[in-house]
């Protein structure tokens, strides 16, 4: 992907760009300065471990990051899988700082890796979320995916209590 400059909903720029296996330390700033609310949601903690290992799955992920001011705030992926009866399918995760969220940056970075995986020929890209991260959701209906089921008390939060998953998906060609 080419790097571009978009400006949000609140008249800020960020700059998305394909993320780097340097973005390692930048990467763990954004995360670990994620307010409790916006990481209730998330596989946190996310640690230097956990995003060294996803530095290190290159050939089978896409990935981009959001950078202001020399920091990243937004980082989205979508992960393919390598087995013969997964073909063509890939998993979509997204993460927004909360000073930039519900300005349409999470649009901006989904729209991209949809474009990206329609031009990796992929088949499907699938995502689950929470089923209470409403925004989020409602995000992922707009833009075009499509829900698909529910996994009942599969998600185990931060308030000690199992939360139901939203499973979502969408056929790209």
């Amino acid at each position: 992907m080419q790097p571009t400059t978009v400006t949000l909903d609140d008249g800020r720029t960020v700059r998305l760009r394909n993320r780097r296996r340097d973005d390692a330390e930048a990467l763990y700033e954004m995360y670990s300065s994620m307010s409790k609310d916006t990481q209730r949601w998330t596989m946190s903690p996310i640690t230097r471990e956990r995003i060294e290992r996803w530095l290190s799955q290159e050939e089978q992920v896409f990935a981009i990051v959001a950078t202001s001011d020399d920091r990243i705030v937004g980082h989205s992926a979508f992960f393919m899988h390598d087995y013969p009866r997964l073909k063509g399918i890939a998993d979509l995760g997204i993460q927004i700082h909360q000073d930039f969220q519900g300005v349409g940056l999470g649009t901006a970075m989904t729209e991209i890796c949809i474009r990206e995986a329609k031009e990796s020929e992929l088949h499907r890209l699938s995502l689950e979320v929470v089923a209470e991260n409403e925004a989020a959701i409602h995000l992922y209906d707009k833009l075009g995916f499509v829900k698909e089921g529910l996994k009942r008390d599969a998600f185990f939060g931060q308030d000690g209590k199992y939360h139901d998953l939203v499973v979502m998906g969408q056929i790209l060609d």
